[in-house]
């Protein structure tokens, strides 16, 4: 049997509304194409359907529904590494994904969501693995390892569909990578958007160097199996396949999008002070305020010293700064690039200098 029909037989399964409590492993480390398939399977479930989803990414930072990307990654550094940034449907914080982070999804009916129960099946996994591995499941619903170091971090979706519950496991992710990109894009942030809390991170592969990857997914369904009470195979799913999962490629188009990536973000301030130097080393300092709705500049305003920018290029630039349907950061920067064009000399030479100071400091 093809992986297709055979992955649209289990899809079909449930079509009695008997839970066949389905275990599927993701083929892609594509982090939209995974966030998508676990959209698509929350919202596709057969009544009573209880699956488990087991996938990981390629290097991305994934923010929850309702936080700030620039005050939880630094773009400029993600894009330079190469990591991707994806907002999730679920709340809670952001997280670093890599090869070495597994992705567990546990999708259920309504009445039958219980994350603690869901985090027993994490627990129990490692211990049937490892019965030497001291874990525990906090209050926060986080999965400690010897009392302090954070393997594991959840988060949720409840809507009208069936909720899901989804968590981290780090088995060997990199370390060095996270501290980086988990940063703001720039200083002086003012946000009511949800905020990250940050946790000391430790790899299980740091405490076991025997725990093999292929070991903790098979410990993982053993558990799932013996605690819902189910006999099920790891089932390998292509979540590009439009075939078995009709609709999925939208879905994964829609998470890509600016609008939900950026245009979801709560409105915000940016406060910042630029550090200004010119020929002979003087200095001076400019202020920037930026408001920022729904990912666009609403205002900008840039106070440079007269002294600094005779002869009205500082009005100008503030003039020119104002609003448009841009990331904060290139919209002053912009003014600034067509006052120059005006300019020569010194002045020149400051303007460019004040472009840069921008960028650096917004992004």
């Amino acid at each position: 049997m093809s992986l297709v029909r055979r992955t649209l037989s289990l899809l079909r399964g449930a079509s009695d509304g008997v839970a066949p409590g389905q275990v599927l492993v993701s083929r892609s480390t594509d982090v939209f194409e995974n966030l998508a398939l676990e959209q698509w399977l929350d919202s596709s479930s057969s009544p009573g359907a209880r699956r488990l989803l087991l996938w990981r990414n390629r290097p991305a930072v994934v923010i929850g529904r309702h936080q700030n990307p620039w005050a939880e990654c630094d773009l400029a550094a993600a894009r330079r590494r190469g990591v991707a940034l994806a907002r999730r449907r679920s709340g809670g914080g952001a997280v670093y994904h890599d090869l070495g982070n597994l992705n567990v999804t546990f999708l259920a009916p309504r009445e039958a969501y219980d994350r603690r129960r869901n985090l027993s099946v994490v627990t129990g996994a490692l211990r049937r693995a490892r019965p030497g591995l001291d874990v525990l499941a906090t209050e926060r619903l986080d999965v400690v390892l010897n009392g302090s170091f954070k393997i594991s971090g959840s988060a949720s979706r409840l809507s009208r569909t069936p909720p899901y519950h989804h968590c981290t496991l780090l088995h060997s992710a990199d370390r060095s990578a996270p501290p980086p990109v988990l940063r703001p894009s720039c200083p002086g942030i003012h946000s009511n958007a949800t905020p990250s809390v940050p946790s000391p991170v430790a790899n299980l592969l740091d405490h076991d160097p025997t725990l093999q990857w292929d070991e903790l997914l098979e410990a993982l369904v053993q558990q799932y199996n013996a605690e819902f009470g189910y006999d099920a195979v790891m089932a390998p799913v292509d979540p590009a396949d439009e075939l078995a999962f009709p609709g999925v490629g939208q879905l994964a188009a829609e998470l890509r999008g600016w609008d939900w990536t950026f245009g979801r973000t709560p409105k915000f301030s940016v406060q910042s002070v630029l550090d200004l130097r010119d020929a002979t080393a003087t200095s001076c300092s400019a202020r920037l305020r930026v408001e920022v709705k729904a990912g666009l500049v609403q205002s900008c305003e840039l106070d440079v010293p007269s002294h600094w920018l005779p002869g009205g290029a500082e009005r100008r630039a503030g003039r020119r700064a104002g609003r448009g349907p841009v990331l904060p950061g290139s919209g002053a920067a912009a003014a600034v690039a067509v006052v120059m064009r005006a300019e020569s000399g010194e002045r020149r030479r400051r303007l460019h200098h004040l472009g840069d100071a921008l960028v650096s400091a917004i992004g």
